[in-house]
């Protein structure tokens, strides 16, 4: 069944004013068991300009001389940090033409300076790769909109934490659950909760996508999936921005209104999901599922390609910011591991909306 839904919004007066605000509902509407997984956070200062800036920067990118972007490759971190295009597959196994991406550490250039950590951890430990010389405005507007998203995630994680402690309180008093002092699910001492774990990590990712222009149509345009497959984040906790479309250089309103993010819930509807410009949309991923026995929910999620004649040269830019534990964080699982059920026909090998 597939439905257009609204979802859970968050204002970021509600996250930052009191720390004992309580927003344990808003927090179980969007990411608790019958949540969509996602919601959004709005009156963020500043992230509208910051968001506009960049994504302006992801078609002068991709449309560099070719000997400029391979200088900008990593094939040693399997292409996650730098330039990438083609290096990644559809679900039909072709290899995605369809969109470029630049990864980018926003918090650190350098995570460590230890040669064995880097070769066992490339993906995760390597160094930034800026064009410094083609776009050298790139470096700045990436690390603003990474830093900011990424502050804003950890007040989310905050009040995460918080509902989970909520929530084990009042299974204690049913008498199912001890009244434990740390997050529901996560065996560790109160200040090693999910805000503690993604403060600390130095590995978390930002990933500038440029969708191409559609010459005669996408491949796969009747699916559901054209413009990135079924996959659900394997990380902690993933921030989005709402994507710009424009056509030779021009912004426009997207031409398809069928185009864009959708989500699979827990009983198997497949539902549209819609956030403003100005809101980022921050989704659970498995590992924040996991630790938390699953009551908070990570889900499988893609991207439909807008479809139709107006269709035809449309591009489109967005952000994500891949917030995830470090690589040498000792993660407590629960004995029991609670996590969605995914149609197995859902290609996970991909870990970006």
């Amino acid at each position: 069944m597939k439905m257009q839904s609204g979802h859970t919004y968050l204002s970021l007066m509600e996250t930052s004013k009191d720390k004992n605000f309580d927003l344990s509902m808003k927090i179980e509407e969007g990411f608790g068991p019958n949540g969509l997984g996602i919601l959004s956070v709005t009156d963020v200062p500043g992230y509208s300009s910051l968001r506009t800036n960049l994504l302006h920067l992801a078609p002068r990118l991709a449309n560099l001389p070719k000997e400029v972007k391979e200088e900008l490759e990593d094939p040693h971190s399997r292409y996650n940090f730098g330039w990438s295009h083609g290096k990644e597959k559809l679900e039909s196994g072709k290899p995605d033409l369809l969109k470029g991406s630049f990864y980018a550490n926003p918090i650190l250039d350098r995570p460590t300076t230890e040669a064995s950590l880097i070769q066992r951890y490339p993906s995760y430990c390597g160094s930034n790769i800026w064009p410094s010389s083609a776009l050298p405005e790139l470096e700045v507007a990436f690390k603003a909109l990474g830093k900011l998203m990424f502050d804003v995630g950890l007040m989310l994680a905050y009040h995460c934490d918080q509902y989970g402690k909520t929530r084990i309180c009042e299974f204690s008093a049913s008498g199912t659950m001890n009244c434990l002092s740390f997050s529901k699910g996560i065996k560790m001492p109160k200040d090693e909760g999910l805000e503690s774990i993604l403060r600390r990590a130095r590995c978390h990712k930002g990933r500038l996508l440029y969708y191409f222009p559609a010459k005669q149509g996408t491949p796969d345009g009747n699916s559901l999936s054209s413009w990135c497959g079924w996959h659900t984040d394997h990380g902690s906790l993933t921030g989005l921005t709402c994507g710009i479309f424009t056509r030779d250089g021009v912004e426009v309103p997207c031409p398809d209104s069928a185009a864009g993010l959708y989500v699979q819930t827990r009983s198997d509807q497949v539902v549209k999901v819609v956030f403003g410009k100005d809101d980022i949309a921050y989704q659970i991923g498995e590992t924040t599922e996991i630790l938390s026995e699953g009551y908070l929910c990570a889900t499988p999620h893609c991207v439909q390609a807008p479809k139709g004649e107006e269709a035809f040269g449309i591009e489109r830019s967005t952000f994500a910011l891949f917030m995830q534990p470090d690589w040498d964080e000792k993660l407590n699982f629960p004995e029991e591991v609670h996590i969605h059920k995914e149609d197995l026909s859902f290609d996970v090998s991909n870990f970006s909306a």
